[in-house]
């Protein structure tokens, strides 16, 4: 499956045995259609020179996906890659980051506040608590290194560990707060509002949050309705096609309904060291090898402590997204993404091919 495409995915799937294809079937809705325009001659050159040829752009193929259990649906069209972007910053990323040197996150002691039950000294992080909340335990992982990209495997798991011991104190402050969620947003392009490196974490009473809950409603929707767990059968859907694999016991997926560009999902039963470790992996593999910069970070799962509603068999789902280049100043969400389905311009089945490469190294 080294050369396949997003533009062979109907063929892929008409070519699955018959039980692969009732799986992808539970899960997928899928359409392909073709795009056409005909360019004045004015425009020939314009378009040779930022698409390499007016027969490209002539008949465009878009691959239609939707997620019938989590309604999440996404919009293929590499040619999308190829637009003229006009608004890029001139000074480079480091420069910016450097600039910024001195920022309130650089000495968290003074230029933060702590929670009211103080702060978690990690050996490469400690917390703050969110000066701006949007929950009632909403802290940061403030990162003792300045750039946010320079990580190695033993700090990804600090920023993790870190927070998690943040939502241990806050559960025993409040013991009805048990809805734990972690997010890392790097960078501005990502939502990052200061540029020194640090991640977010809340923890929720009541119920989780939309999204989260969104998963586990259409998990527990698909399991009644299949007599089968929705995780497992949303990884073997990518596996059968290629998109997906395991490491370590945890399973790597090229999600067919991104949110945004490479988004990667990891899914282990619990958060320990093998998916911090595959959380690194697939970090440095979209830094290092794609040349993501902004990203983000997300991880869902059950709450810390026994809840009302049914949580059995849902896993730590991890979700890993570009968010683009920093330095060009358009934004690569917009009513589409808000309003209807996620337009992409990558091909999941490339971002597979290189996150299998990475995390074989790792073997």
């Amino acid at each position: 499956m080294g050369d396949q495409n997003i533009t062979d995915l109907a063929d892929l799937v008409r070519s699955l045995p018959g039980e692969s294809q009732k799986v992808f079937n539970q899960i997928f809705q899928l359409s392909t259609t073709t795009g056409r325009l005909d360019p004045p001659p004015e425009m020939h050159p314009w378009i040779e020179k930022f698409f390499g040829s007016v027969e490209a752009v002539k008949e465009q193929k878009v691959v239609k996906t939707m997620n019938t259990v989590t309604f999440e649906g996404a919009l293929f069209n590499e040619l999308r890659a190829k637009r003229p972007i006009e608004t890029k910053m001139n000074t480079s990323l480091l420069d910016e980051i450097q600039k910024n040197v001195g920022d309130p996150l650089c000495n968290p002691a003074t230029g933060t506040p702590a929670d009211v039950f103080g702060r978690v000294c990690g050996q490469a992080s400690v917390t703050a608590s969110n000066i701006a909340k949007y929950d009632g335990f909403h802290g940061l992982v403030v990162f003792n290194q300045h750039n946010p990209l320079q990580f190695t495997k033993e700090m990804v798991a600090d920023y993790l560990d870190t927070a998690w011991q943040w939502a241990q104190k806050a559960h025993g402050l409040d013991p009805t707060a048990r809805y734990y969620f972690f997010m890392w947003n790097c960078l501005w392009k990502s939502g990052g509002s200061l540029l020194h490196g640090h991640a977010q974490m809340t923890l929720s009473r009541d119920f989780h949050y939309a999204k989260v809950e969104q998963w586990r409603r259409g998990a527990i929707g698909y399991r009644d309705r299949n007599g089968s767990n929705y995780f497992d059968d949303l990884y073997r859907a990518h596996r059968d096609l290629g998109l997906a694999f395991e490491h370590n016991g945890v399973r790597v997926l090229a999600y067919l309904t991104p949110i945004k560009e490479k988004e990667t999902l990891l899914i282990a039963s619990d958060h320990g060291a093998n998916l911090k470790g595959a959380i690194f992996t697939a970090l440095d593999c979209l830094y290092q090898r794609v040349g993501v910069t902004a990203f983000n970070v997300a991880v869902y799962q059950p709450p810390i402590a026994p809840a009302s509603e049914d949580w059995s068999g849902f896993p730590t789902i991890v979700r890993l997204v570009d968010r683009g280049d920093p330095m060009n100043r358009t934004n690569d969400m917009g009513a589409m993404e808000l309003y209807a389905s996620s337009v992409i311009s990558s091909d999941p089945f490339a971002v597979a091919r290189v996150m299998r490469e990475r995390f074989a190294e790792d073997s």
